[in-house]
């Protein structure tokens, strides 16, 4: 389902093995690895991206720990590694006791673990009380594997993750590679958002996004899209460094939405309303007095919480096509930023948006780009004011945005906000 969206950013391999397949974990790792080998000495100034899910990611890790000098980017979906600390280590025990053929002996395994153990075969005599207590907690893993794969791959792949695990854990210190954890909330078979916190705090350059309500194959689910989360997470580059002017995609339909909804609720409430001045001094409603060519420099200041940025944004792009982009703070851009606060996704939308780092060398790319670029001189202060406080500008004493702006040649408009600081009623 994404390998439309990922075939647009990248030159795609898939690793497929087959039902019947039996290759061992380490014979896995070492296709992986000289795929992996070969494609970054073609190509040594592009990083090499690994996606992995369950036993993948472990793959893309073990890959990672024995080539450190390769320039690679993991993508881990519910990762494998917490193999020991899940179900799955109870559920390999009990697939051993499962009579073959396995789908035929399923309904007398579901009436075992529903409670009706005394008519099961007398195999599994002996065993009753503990087993079904262990059991009656694994039947909606259980019948999600029987309808996928036979009981011989299951076993196989069990035996396969229990060693994946231990290898991987066992060499976490040695991964040096650029990594995202995606962690499902809803995983029926791995203690993934518990693992994901654990990889984060484990691996050196580690990002991790939660998804709440999603499932152990979240890949699959609707709702869900992988290239945004790793352009929200800010770790697609083309180099060895991330650019993020030059590495900017455009959003996509859907991103477009989710970002007018994340403002619905305030557009609705202040029905914002956009003037602009045509060349001949006539004030109209809407955006006609808009230049269509960069470069452009929008230069304002925030009103309370930098509220109308969201709507001035999306405002624009929906009117009249042209996409803004932002001078942000870097601390949102910094990797510390997830070890600081409890959700730093909350920035992932910024950076779908476009923003980048406020620095010369970013505003220097902007322009000579010829891009549209939106600057508030007062940063977060301004954003922060107190009460008493309202439209004050915090401007520095010497801002350089005139003398980079007039070297290209770009446009200057100054806007303004008003309304928002006049009914929010700041209490300090």
């Amino acid at each position: 389902r994404h390998h439309e969206r990922l075939a647009k950013m990248f030159d795609m391999w898939c690793l497929h093995i087959p039902v019947q397949d039996r290759t061992t974990f380490q014979g896995l790792v070492e296709h992986v690895e000289r795929t992996v080998k070969s494609e970054s000495s073609r190509a040594p100034d592009r990083p090499v991206y690994l996606v992995g899910e369950s036993v993948g990611a472990c793959i893309a890790l073990a890959v990672a720990a024995r080539n450190r000098d390769v320039d690679l980017v993991l993508v881990l979906v519910n990762p494998g590694t917490s193999f020991h600390r899940s179900q799955l280590q109870s559920l390999s025990a009990l697939l051993d006791l499962v009579p073959d053929p396995f789908h035929s002996s399923t309904p007398q395994l579901l009436n075992f673990l529903t409670g009706n153990f005394m008519k099961m075969s007398p195999r599994f005599g002996g065993a009753g009380q503990a087993l079904s207590e262990v059991a009656s907690g694994l039947l909606p893993s259980l019948m999600y594997l029987a309808d996928i794969l036979p009981k011989e791959s299951i076993v196989w792949k069990m035996k396969m993750l229990r060693t994946a695990s231990s290898f991987v854990n066992s060499r976490l210190h040695a991964v040096k590679a650029q990594t995202l954890v995606v962690a499902s909330g809803n995983d029926e078979l791995l203690p993934s958002r518990d693992e994901a916190e654990r990889l984060r705090g484990t691996l050196k350059k580690c990002r991790v996004r939660h998804f709440r309500d999603n499932g152990h194959k979240i890949l699959l689910e609707d709702g869900f899209d992988l290239v945004t989360t790793i352009k929200g997470a800010g770790d697609y580059r083309r180099s060895r460094q991330t650019d993020y002017v030059l590495d900017f995609l455009p959003l996509s339909d859907d991103e477009l939405e989710k970002a007018i909804d994340r403002d619905r609720l305030l557009t609705f409430a202040t029905d914002p309303v956009m003037l602009s001045t045509l060349p001949d001094g006539k004030i109209v409603r809407g955006l006609a007095g808009l230049p269509r060519a960069g470069p452009v420099l929008l230069v304002g200041y925030h009103m309370l919480m930098g509220f109308e940025l969201g709507p001035l944004v999306t405002g624009v792009l929906r009117s009249t096509g042209i996409h803004i982009r932002g001078l942000a703070h870097p601390f949102m851009f910094n990797e510390s930023s997830d070890q600081l606060i409890p959700d730093s996704s909350n920035y992932d939308l910024h950076r779908i948006m476009g923003a980048v780092p406020v620095t010369a060398v970013n505003f220097y790319k902007l322009l000579s780009e010829k891009q549209f670029v939106l600057l508030y001189p007062g940063g977060a202060r301004e954003a922060l004011h107190r009460k008493g406080e309202e439209y004050r500008l915090f401007w520095p004493e010497q801002s350089e945005f005139v003398r980079m702006a007039s070297r290209f040649g770009a446009t200057i408009i100054p806007f303004g906000v008003v309304g928002e600081d006049d009914i929010c009623d700041v209490c300090c």
